[in-house]
């Protein structure tokens, strides 16, 4: 059997060189590659692929809204996040958007091609050490990491987030996800409660070293 397969990542020399990689394996092929939100829904209205593989940070759009997308338009499609984004934060968001896995960047090739076989096959994949985490549903305790209070925000919040440390403003933000100027702030205020941060200032700056953990 032949699985067809989508890249969706925002650089496109990742893609290129994920595609090599997937087609050096027996009955895999790339059947097409978006950068984006927009591209990803156009190749999904003219291909109806196995397996997509996502990534979640595609520039100023959300990979997780994209990934519930994809489960709307072809639910039989199987979804593996590949992101930089670190797995503690993000695998199971995903997975409860609809991913069947989740896979940093950092890992080795065979790792991800252990990913995607197991994906592919209806399973869920994920490193030990998440499945560990997740099945044992470790409780949040204060480190001396402050970002891992970030896993205590909702996906919606994480989002905004996210935005504010791309550098968009209150405006922006509601703007860009059809929200009122109101509600961002609420959610910013809820934020800064949640991640312990005395000012805005000090969000942002929090969000702006956040963001650039995953570039």
């Amino acid at each position: 059997m032949n699985f067809s397969v989508i890249i969706i990542d925002d650089h496109p020399l990742f893609s290129r060189g994920l595609a090599q990689l997937i087609e050096t394996q027996e009955s895999f092929k790339v059947s097409g590659m978006a950068k984006n939100r927009n591209e990803a829904l156009e190749l999904l209205g003219k291909v109806t692929p196995d397996l997509a593989i996502v990534d979640l940070n595609l520039g100023q759009e959300d990979g997780l809204e994209l990934i519930k997308d994809i489960v709307i338009i072809h639910p039989k499609t199987k979804i593996l996040v590949l992101s930089m984004h670190d797995e503690r934060f993000y695998a199971e968001r995903a997975l409860k958007a609809g991913a069947k896995g989740y896979i940093m960047k950092e890992e080795a090739e065979t790792q991800v091609i252990d990913a995607i076989k197991t994906v592919v096959k209806g399973e869920i994949y994920l490193s030990d050490a998440e499945k560990k985490r997740i099945s044992n549903d470790i409780p949040q305790e204060a480190t001396k990491d402050s970002f891992d209070l970030i896993s205590t925000l909702s996906d919606r919040q994480l989002q905004i987030f996210t935005l504010i440390g791309k550098g968009l403003g209150t405006v922006e933000i509601a703007n860009k996800l059809n929200l009122s100027i109101k509600t961002i702030d609420t959610h910013k205020e809820n934020i800064k409660a949640k991640l312990h941060c005395a000012s805005s200032g000090e969000l942002r700056q929090m969000a702006i070293e956040w963001t650039n953990r995953a570039i």
